[in-house]
């Protein structure tokens, strides 16, 4: 028997277990699920006789150590920075280990290590990063090998709401991801290529520079995503002359969001003074001008010269950040502040599905000739539980980790999975549980 130990039994866990729970009585495997809250994973797990829910805590190291040795196969669902923790357990227990999070500078260096183990640490196998990865690669490894070569390569992934989602929500999105990433996204310069040179747009501009993107006759926008040049090297693009990833939003939401931007309500270096006695309305009027004689609406139509009626308005007005409404917290910065009042609207309801949509375009020339493909994917959730976005991150690991304990898989290191033996059975298996990537070239 061999043994899968998840770590975190947080939103995006649900599909991930329930793949590995129903694969394991054909595979032989024991599903370990360890989350702070017991209750929660057990939650998880069910009646499963092939699971089990234990508490688990990367702080308290000889129960960390306990458990992992048990395993065959980490995979952490914990929040980014403790992945580094984690993985270095792993590496003294020699166990494979799996997560959906970008690389970071410190678990790069635990490659040599890895390797030296005859372990796999495979990291970015989620959505964004992930199937955006293994999408992108299929279709540059099939126009490289036909003798094609890529000019430019744009890729936007969002995770939104489906349309028939609280249609009176006007920003038409809600978190499904970590809230805090969102508040803070975007934070630095972004920096690609575009016409072979070289682009930085700093934070204060970003919600301004989108990009009109069409996908299945639906109008989006999108942003770019913070260094799209290290995937230069990462996807073998050294001569391409354009080369942008970004995030996807609904037509509208970019316009609104840079108000909290320019207004300075997503800093997250200090802390507020009287953040128990504030009201909504407070919170919004603590960042605009002192003068008594207008409203908060007012001072921030006269500070980006819009409407009271604008879009821009409206979002603000649906969000509440003009009510009288305790906030209901008794400290925090302003991103931890908006991050609560967004979170009364902002947060998936019974009946609730969200919606994921990523889009590619390649341009390359053939035989002289410049030929473009564009691709897509779109999955709507099946409730506030099984969401698009816990498919979209939670198949690919459990994919991954069937193909690593079958011996499918023989990369060892620190690795993403732009690899053909990894990218090419996930997403092959993707497809027929109805997560597909549609192509279409001219």
């Amino acid at each position: 028997m061999k043994t899968i130990l998840v770590l975190g039994a947080g939103r995006s866990s649900s599909v991930l277990i329930h793949y590995l729970l129903r694969n394991a009585p054909s595979y032989d495997w024991h599903v370990m699920v360890g989350d702070l809250s017991e209750q929660g994973a057990m939650e998880k797990i069910g009646s499963s006789r092939y699971g089990s829910a234990l508490r688990f805590d990367i702080r308290d190291e000889a129960l960390s150590r306990s458990l992992i040795s048990k395993a065959d196969v980490v995979i952490s669902l914990m929040p980014a920075h403790l992945h580094p923790a984690v993985a270095r357990l792993c590496i003294a227990m020699k166990k494979h280990f799996l997560n959906a999070s970008y690389v970071s500078d410190e678990m790069k260096k635990l490659d040599a290590a890895a390797k030296e183990s005859d372990l796999l640490f495979l990291n970015e196998c989620g959505l964004d990063p992930g199937i955006d990865h293994m999408s992108a690669m299929q279709i540059i490894d099939k126009v490289k090998n036909s003798g094609g070569i890529l000019s430019s390569f744009e890729s936007f992934t969002g995770g939104l709401i489906a349309p028939q989602t609280d249609p009176e929500n006007p920003w038409r999105y809600k978190f499904t991801w970590n809230p805090r990433n969102v508040v803070t996204a975007g934070q630095g310069t972004a920096k690609f290529l575009y016409e072979d040179r070289f682009k930085y747009i700093p934070y204060q501009q970003l919600f301004k520079r989108t990009t009109p993107i069409t996908v299945l006759d639906t109008q989006y926008e999108g942003y770019p995503n913070r260094d799209s040049l290290k995937y230069l090297t990462t996807y073998g693009l050294h001569d391409i002359k354009t080369m942008i990833r970004g995030t996807l939003r609904n037509a509208g939401y970019c316009n609104a969001w840079n108000l909290f931007v320019q207004l300075g309500c997503c800093d997250d270096t200090y802390l507020m003074e009287n953040v128990g006695e504030m009201t909504h309305r407070d919170f919004i009027d603590a960042f605009l001008e002192r003068t008594a004689s207008q409203s908060a609406e007012e001072k921030i139509c006269a500070v980006f010269n819009i409407d009271l009626n604008s879009s821009e308005m409206q979002r603000l007005r649906w969000s509440g950040f003009f009510s009288d409404e305790l906030i209901g917290l008794n400290q925090g910065t302003p991103a931890q502040v908006l991050e609560h009042i967004l979170n009364k609207k902002w947060q998936l309801k019974a009946g609730d599905k969200d919606f994921i949509v990523m889009w590619h375009q390649f341009i390359y020339t053939l035989n002289g000739e410049t030929k473009q493909i564009r691709s897509h994917m779109s999955v709507e959730g099946d409730d506030e539980i099984n969401t698009a976005m816990a498919k979209t991150v939670g198949l690919p690991l459990g994919i991954a980790a069937k193909l690593l304990l079958q011996g499918k898989i023989k990369s060892r290191g620190v690795v993403i999975p732009v690899i053909k033996e990894i990218y090419d059975p996930i997403l092959e298996e993707l497809t027929t549980l109805g997560i597909r990537v549609v192509e279409d070239e001219s």
